[in-house]
């Protein structure tokens, strides 16, 4: 597998989603351009234009960074809470269609595998990812909201598992 040089991570939320370009043509990523789509507001009152906002912010992001991959978090379902598992599909599903209408591959991981990969501990705290990516990333400060450090950790777990893979 050879490292991509632009991938687009997404942290998919219904509420807020984050996204982080990373570029690696260098031989080293950075950050090209990270945010969060909210759907928040009047605007967003119903599944359907919260799902319709996530689509279109995304198609923005890789229409305007022109990514090779896309790396999305996996979904978590804790038993104890499955309509959150559920509403966050909703998030997921729409990412996953905008990667397709571009002709996008998408690999996905999941949080701990994510944590470990980054950070060395697949327990790592929010905080303790948005530290990692800013030392990693060579930032001037954390990334935040959290949304955003997490969807650049599923970017940067992308190139490390690619550059790792292409070593061996």
């Amino acid at each position: 597998m050879v490292t991509e040089k632009r991938i687009l991570g997404i942290d998919p939320g219904l509420q807020i989603t984050g996204y982080g370009v990373l570029d690696a043509a260098s031989g080293r990523p950075h950050v090209c351009e990270a945010g969060v789509i909210r759907t928040t507001g009047e605007s967003a009152r119903t599944l359907v234009s919260r799902v319709q906002a996530i689509h279109e912010g995304i198609l923005e992001v890789i229409d305007q960074f022109r990514p090779e991959v896309v790396a999305v978090e996996q979904l978590y379902a804790h038993y104890n809470h499955p309509r959150t598992a559920i509403l966050m599909a909703h998030a997921r599903g729409v990412a996953l269609l905008a990667a397709g209408q571009r002709g996008l591959p998408v690999v996905s991981y999941n949080a701990t595998r994510i944590k470990k990969t980054v950070t060395g501990s697949g327990r790592a705290s929010k905080e303790q990812v948005q530290r990692t990516i800013q030392r990693e990333l060579g930032l001037a400060q954390a990334p935040d909201p959290p949304d955003v450090a997490d969807a650049l950790a599923v970017a940067l777990c992308h190139y490390y598992v690619c550059r790792l893979s292409s070593v061996l």
